[in-house]
């Protein structure tokens, strides 16, 4: 006997071995993967920058992505089941990896970045052609060369990112259903929590070392090496500034890549517990099994499809549970993505400087959170019932706390015929014939051009033109404007290149407003593990995996893409000076209207989210009334079925007559 126990052993040791071995490659697919997303959402701005868009197209952008992750998600989630899962999550991998390598051509097909500007580097020591002069013909609405006209057909490889991104979703189709659903079949039930706990803290270590490459990238510029940097009359806080976003694309390829080569080496199943006990079977039964199996799988392989949804339609509390997720993915989705474009517009800062106080702040008490949030699952045992409570409650305190982002704001940035007169009036609006005064109609200047000075009076202008500027001295970043007849000041009527910095008042509020983000993040974390549980368990096991598709579909046709497309619409809307094209088409937009930007990017995201609240709520009300098919499978059903088993065997043993022995022992004699 010692014999076989000793091999069920070593089986089961391997089993557990491998599933571990698969959980930790799986752990590092999901930080892949999270990484290449979160620093596509890190360079937007970068994007919109370089290819002179507006913010819509750039949500547009964005939402490919979910584009190409729909396509397939529901047949991948339901079909990857019956066929070699870490083979298909390897193949995703690899797509994800070539998804990257395209976002990053246009690079390469493109010529040299030529941001807005008034100064030409070659007239930047000698001349003052881009400063007031009476002299100079009128400049309101300049003629342009046809052959500019031409190359800026070339802002058109935008389009490059858009099917490049569509790949890379489609590549990250299969790794999060089929990673799942493979550790849930083969891992212990009581394990799940804190193994799928890993897995999300896979999904923010990603991210955060995504934050940090996205930082060190923006502050790049995007031509260095190619360029004389000393030239440049812009720095990394001014919205025409573009780092290199390509650099950080090239190097999600190869880890997306690299990732992919542990999964062709694992097996299409693993042993399941009730099987392991069954290890001294003979080959050539197990042989005959396995092929039983694969004949019934191949031919129910589209029949259970249809009973499946129609299943999943009916459960109630699984599709509340989806419209919850529909709404909470339109409120986050919008936020995350946005992030640093309203923290540069409200705090004045760069974009590096943005990220990587994103990550600094907001990742870490995720991955805390998650971890935290698998432990008190497994170590508690708590019930789906209990989960969907903690779940609820710890989200709507998060919640309520995100309110006090409406606190944390600065003004606009003071720009002489933007947001403020000549005089120092307030004026919110962009009134166009407001952009000329009396200090500088005899300038000739251009009224659409973006190449902003702050003048020693603290307020800034569209351009040394505009502000009345006669002489400068000095290049690059160092050039100053002096004789400015729109600067009325105590000192010499000078300015320098870029808007003014706003007060330290402002460096305070935002780190109010990251204290207040770190906060959240942690509550919301934890509510993260218990809420996916509820998700899990108030499906059929045979189920699972079509159910977590159906899940990921629904929230990306009805967040993941729309989203950022009508958000994005809706941050149009506040722009108060759009970029000038060559041939003078609106680019990008350079300045917002600060608090029509807040109400949008904050109050939108607070209305979705309220509204979730309600089918939240009714969710706890069925899970009162009704047992949930995971809840069999929960481990304190386990427990009581094996006392129930116990109590049985013991009863057997009491009622067990002598005669029957002594007829055993007789028969054994014989």
């Amino acid at each position: 006997m010692a014999e076989p126990e000793k091999r069920v052993t070593t089986h089961r040791s391997r089993c557990f071995s491998k599933i571990k071995m698969f959980l930790c490659a799986l752990t590092w697919a999901f930080v892949s993967k999270s990484l290449s997303g979160t620093y596509m959402n890190s360079m937007l701005t970068q994007i919109e920058r370089q290819f002179d868009i507006p913010t819509s197209i750039v949500g547009f952008i964005n939402g490919s992505f979910e584009i190409g992750n729909l396509l397939l998600i529901i047949f991948v989630s339901y079909f990857g089941t019956k066929l070699h899962r870490p083979i298909m999550i390897g193949v995703g991998c690899v797509v994800m990896g070539l998804g990257c390598f395209l976002i990053s051509l246009p690079h390469f097909l493109m010529g040299r970045y030529e941001y807005e500007t008034t100064i030409s580097p070659a007239n930047n020591l000698s001349s003052n052609s881009f400063l007031c002069s009476e002299n100079r013909t009128q400049t309101l609405s300049p003629t342009h060369d046809p052959a500019e006209c031409i190359e800026e057909i070339k802002s058109l490889m935008w389009i490059y990112v858009v099917v490049g991104n569509v790949i890379r979703g489609i590549g990250e189709t299969p790794i999060m259903p089929l990673g799942i659903s493979y550790i849930e079949d083969f891992a212990k039930s009581e394990n799940s929590p804190l193994y799928i706990g890993i897995l999300e803290t896979g999904m923010i270590i990603g991210p955060l070392i995504g934050l940090l490459l996205g930082s060190f990238c923006a502050n790049l510029y995007v031509d260095t090496g190619s360029v004389n940097t000393d030239d440049l009359t812009i720095t990394p806080t001014d919205t025409r500034w573009v780092g290199a976003w390509w650099v950080g694309f090239l190097i999600c390829a190869g880890v997306n890549i690299l990732t992919s080569i542990p999964f062709f080496f694992f097996p299409k199943t693993l042993p399941k517990n009730e099987q392991e006990d069954d290890v001294d079977v003979p080959k050539s039964d197990k042989e005959e099994k396995c092929g039983e199996k694969a004949k019934e799988e191949k031919r129910g392989i589209t029949k259970d499809f249809l009973p499946f949804m129609k299943s999943l339609g009916c459960n109630r509390i699984y599709m509340l549970f989806i419209l919850v997720s529909v709404l909470q993915f339109n409120g986050f989705i919008n936020s995350f993505t946005f992030m640093p474009k309203y923290l540069e517009q409200q705090y004045g800062k760069s974009t590096a400087e943005i990220v990587f106080l994103i990550g600094l702040y907001n990742l870490p008490p995720i991955c805390v959170g998650y971890v935290i949030g698998g432990l008190i699952m497994k170590k508690f045992k708590i019930t789906v019932k209990k989960a969907a409570y903690i779940a609820f409650c710890l989200s709507l305190t998060e919640y309520l706390i995100s309110f006090f982002n409406f606190m944390m704001t600065c003004d606009n940035s003071p720009v002489a015929g933007l947001t403020i007169s000549y005089e120092g009036i307030q004026q919110p609006l962009f009134v166009e014939n407001k952009v000329l005064a009396d200090c500088n109609t005899r300038c000739s200047c251009s009224t659409k051009t973006w190449d902003p000075v702050c003048g020693d009076n603290g307020l800034a202008y569209m351009s040394a033109c505009l502000a009345g500027c006669e002489q400068s001295v000095g290049t690059g970043v160092n050039m100053v404007f002096q004789n400015c007849s729109c600067i009325w000041s105590s000192g010499n009527s000078s300015a320098v290149l870029g808007l003014c910095n706003k007060g330290p008042d402002c460096t305070i509020k935002l780190q109010y407003f990251l204290i207040m983000s770190l906060i959240g993040c942690f509550i919301y974390s934890l509510a993260a593990i218990p809420g996916y549980m509820v998700l899990l368990r108030c499906v059929k096991s045979e189920e699972k995996s079509l159910g977590i598709g159906l899940h990921a579909f629904c929230t990306r046709i009805f967040a993941g893409i729309p989203a950022p497309i009508y958000f994005g619409a809706l941050i149009d809307r506040t722009c108060l000076h759009w970029g000038t094209l060559k041939c003078g088409e609106p680019g990008a937009c350079r300045m917002y209207d600060i608090n029509n930007f807040r109400r949008i990017y904050i109050g939108v995201p607070v209305a979705l989210r309220g509204a979730s609240y309600l089918p939240g709520f009714f969710i706890l009300i069925l899970m009162r009334k009704v047992q949930l098919p995971g809840e069999i499978d929960s481990p304190e059903v386990e427990l009581t079925e094996t006392k129930l088993t116990e109590k049985k065997s013991e009863r057997l043993d009491v009622h067990r007559s002598p005669e029957g022995q002594n007829d055993g022992e007789l028969k054994t004699k014989l």
